[in-house]
Parts: structure tokens; sequence; C-alpha cells
């Protein structure tokens, strides 16, 4: 297999998995908004189920394009999802922090892989995703100790980080056209 095919290959799974975490962010942002009002078995399934989508996205993602920074970042959402199942029974503050910190780490390594990956085409969104991740984790870590704390935020919050996906996606495909 050339590089050029390698390349088309991986843009194109890259492709799919955009498509399908867009349509996750979605539908998980507007149950957690319609949820968001307190912490009850339905948010607090949310609330873990997010992360773990994140460690089989990376997976996915993993397998098809070998980006040993996606390896980092299973094990960083899969720790976050135990963080979550934790923290929704000391309520929302205890959300936010543990929430805060996983966006900026992984918010981190997804801006080194966009980098890495700035070859492929459609990566720009990626890297900026990645960036923003991190200062919204701050943000959420910050909004734990005051008297503000809600979880409407980490629904915007999964909204944006989709409609970015959704651009890369549309951009890998002019990419491969």
């Amino acid at each position: 297999m050339t590089t050029a095919t390698a390349s088309t290959g991986i843009a194109a799974t890259l492709r799919r998995l955009y498509f399908v975490r867009f349509a996750f962010a979605l539908v998980w942002a507007a149950s957690l908004f319609a949820t968001a009002s307190a912490i009850g078995p339905v948010s607090a399934a949310l609330l873990v189920l997010y992360p773990l989508f994140d460690v089989a996205a990376a997976v996915v993602d993993a397998r098809s394009a070998r980006a040993s920074g996606l390896y980092v970042n299973i094990v960083i959402s899969s720790l976050a999802a135990v963080g979550l199942a934790l923290a929704v029974t000391s309520g929302i503050p205890a959300v936010l922090r543990v929430w805060g910190a996983w966006a900026v780490v992984s918010g981190l390594v997804q801006l080194a892989v966009g980098v890495g990956r700035r070859g492929l085409g459609g990566q720009w969104a990626m890297i900026a995703s990645g960036g923003l991740s991190a200062l919204a984790g701050t943000t959420f870590y910050l909004q734990a100790s005051g008297a503000e704390a809600s979880l409407t935020g980490l629904a915007g919050y999964a909204l944006v980080g989709g409609i970015f996906f959704l651009v890369s996606a549309l951009r890998l495909g002019r990419a491969g056209a």
C-alpha cells in the first residue's frame, strides 16, 4: 500500500468517525440539557457515557491511524469515566471538577494529535477544538467552586465539540476529493 493510498484510507475512516462523533454529541448534548437541572439516573448515565464513547472512538481512531497520542486519550477517558461515576454521587461541583480536569488533559492530547495529522487535511478544527477544550476545562473546574455550578455548560461543550467534528469531517471529504 502506498503512502497516498494509506492516507486516503485513514482520511476516509476519520471522516466516517467524525460524522458519528458529531451525531453522538448532538444527541448527547440535547439529552443532557433536558436533564441538567440535577444529577439523576439519566444525567448520571449520560455523564459516564460521554467519556466511554470517547474511549470507543479513540480505539477506532488509533486502529486506523496508529496515532500514539490516542492511546493516552484512551487511558485518560477511561479514568474520567470512573471519576465521573464516583463524582455523580457527590454533586454537580464534583462532576465539574472531574469533567474539567478531563477536558484540559484530553484537549491537549487532541491538540497534539491534530498538529501531528495536519498533513491529512481537515485538522485545523481538531487543533482549535483541542485548545478550546483545555480552556473550557479550566472554566468548568473554576465554575465548580461557584454558586452557579450547572451541568448545562457541559451540554454546550459537547455540542461545540460535535460541530468541530462535523467541520473536520467535511474538510476531510474535500481533502480526499
